[in-house]
């Protein structure tokens, strides 16, 4: 891929804050148009700190960013009616309607949709005449969602979309996504929702303080991991009469622990092994490497190589 075919780019980029503390420290990553990518990281890893980089909200330190193939800050005239921005809180005037709100927004978006065509959008056609204030915290991500999806924008940057939606909310807000993807909006999303990320990103990145330490699909950072197998040993046998190939250190008595990059491989040969002995492995549980898994991995430190 060219990089003419990359809508976001960030080189290198660093944000240092006042008293010198740096909460992005060189990051270097590429979105190509029409693709989902998600930032993942704990509270304070520098997901929103790169992503206002992004916005033009602020410069970086060092290193570059582009959208569309501009200084997003320096250029801010070319690429501000050409994206769209939901922030983590919107900051709405209480006393509005829904659709005041909407339509003084609208005032200043080149090229806005009609009103009521943003709200039927995010399903908040029924609530048009309430009041911001009689909203609840998923009809205020809502709201806030229509606002950025009022000038059809060509990059989407979404803050923690999903919060506060229930499941029926957010299940529609990741169809909303999917649909905007695939009429060719490129999407950047921060969010801590696990599955969110694994269920609609194309490719995303893991950061763990300011820096990007794993990237790739969903598939490629969980593949990256080893998958493990779980079960219980009966009284009287012990992982030292496992094969030697899955010798396993017991954990919490009888409990086992198993962990390989080769999972069919190893479970075939230890229900071989089973049946041949008799044994009944109890609670018997295998599965691949999540995405939960690499996260937790990167938050608690155990993770430190970087991409």
């Amino acid at each position: 891929m060219t990089s003419d075919e990359y809508v976001i780019e960030a080189d290198g980029a660093r944000r240092c804050y006042a008293g010198g503390f740096e909460a992005v420290t060189g990051v270097t990553f590429s979105v190509a148009r029409g693709e989902i990518f998600a930032l993942l990281g704990t509270n304070g890893a520098g997901k929103t700190s790169t992503v206002e980089l992004l916005e033009g909200l602020a410069r970086p330190s060092d290193g570059t960013v582009r959208v569309l193939g501009h200084d997003p800050h320096r250029e801010r005239a070319a690429v501000r009616p050409r994206i769209g921005v939901m922030l983590q809180e919107g900051g709405f005037p209480s006393d509005l309607t829904v659709t005041e709100t909407v339509r003084m927004w609208a005032g200043c978006t080149t090229g806005a949709r009609p009103v009521g065509e943003a709200l039927e959008l995010v399903g908040l056609g029924a609530r048009a005449g309430v009041r911001v204030k009689q909203l609840s915290g998923g009809e205020k991500r809502r709201l806030d969602l229509a606002l950025a999806l009022l000038g059809r924008p060509e990059v989407l940057f979404l803050d923690e979309p999903s919060t506060g939606l229930d499941a029926e909310g957010r299940r529609d807000t990741w169809e909303l996504v999917r649909q905007l993807r695939d009429g060719g909006t490129t999407v950047l999303l921060t969010t801590h929702y696990l599955e969110e990320a694994e269920t609609l990103a194309d490719r995303l990145a893991i950061m763990y303080q300011g820096r990007i330490v794993t990237a790739g699909t969903p598939a490629e950072v969980t593949a990256a991991r080893p998958a493990r197998i779980r079960f219980a040993l009966p009284h009287g046998v012990t992982a030292g009469q496992l094969p030697l190939s899955l010798r396993a250190a017991e954990y919490d008595g009888r409990r086992v622990e198993i962990r390989t990059r080769e999972l069919q491989e190893a479970l075939g040969e230890l229900l071989l092994w089973a049946r041949e002995t008799g044994v009944r492995l109890e609670g018997l549980d295998a599965r691949s490497a999540s995405l939960e898994e690499a996260f937790l991995d990167i938050a608690s430190g155990t993770e430190t190589v970087g991409v």
